[in-house]
């Protein structure tokens, strides 16, 4: 037998009762950092996911890790959002409309770690995820944008800070059933990204590299 074959065998694939503790996991973790913040307890994770702080530790052994998984998922399934919009959409404006409230279903405000000065930016899956992200995001505005269906004066940034912020309580806050204000909310916001504008809007738009730079 090879050495790549005895290779093979030595690394089994993951059970599918792991990989589906460490999908819970992340998905309560997805919840809560958007509920109370990404230094919640991790014991509190491990609960709402239904499992024990030994198999949260077993997959994510530090909280820096959980936060960046959690983080990439978020990117990653945006990403898809906003790419089946954009292909299934024919009015551009309702892409940009479709994505933004997918994305609050995404639980999107889970990124709002990123925004942190303490939070490592730099791992490889964190780069490739923000990057497509942008890409993805950015087309639709663009999009938007040249066919006269959302005003100019508004950037990929705007679009990302509120949606982040509308998607999640404010912090220190115990405000029950938040999530069934959201849409709401949300569409009063798509109101008035349409063209043509009522208002001139004051400063600058915010661009993607400006939320990095002040992180």
């Amino acid at each position: 037998m090879s050495p790549a074959a005895t290779e093979t065998r030595s690394a089994p694939r993951p059970r599918a009762d792991a990989l589906r503790n460490r999908e819970r996991i992340v998905s309560a973790a997805r919840e809560m950092f958007v509920e109370y913040g990404p230094e919640v307890p991790l014991d509190e994770i491990a609960r709402r996911a239904g499992v024990g702080n030994a198999t949260l530790y077993r997959h994510f052994p530090d909280r820096a890790v959980l936060v960046r998984e959690v983080v990439v998922s978020v990117m990653s399934r945006t990403t898809e959002r906003a790419m089946t919009a954009a292909a299934e959409e024919a009015d551009s404006f309702a892409a940009l409309r479709r994505f933004v409230h997918e994305a609050a279903d995404e639980r999107i405000g889970a990124l709002c770690p990123m925004l942190s000065g303490a939070f490592d930016s730099d791992h490889p899956d964190l780069h490739t995820g923000r990057e497509l992200l942008d890409e993805a995001v950015r087309g639709l505005v663009e999009r938007a944008q040249a066919a006269g269906r959302m005003r100019g004066d508004v950037a990929v940034g705007d679009l990302m800070v509120a949606l982040s912020q509308l998607t999640r309580p404010l912090p220190g806050t115990a405000c029950p059933n938040m999530d069934r204000f959201v849409h709401r909310h949300l569409q009063l916001f798509l109101d008035g990204l349409e063209a043509p504008a009522r208002s001139e809007l004051p400063g600058a738009a915010a661009t993607l590299e400006d939320l990095r730079s002040s992180s």
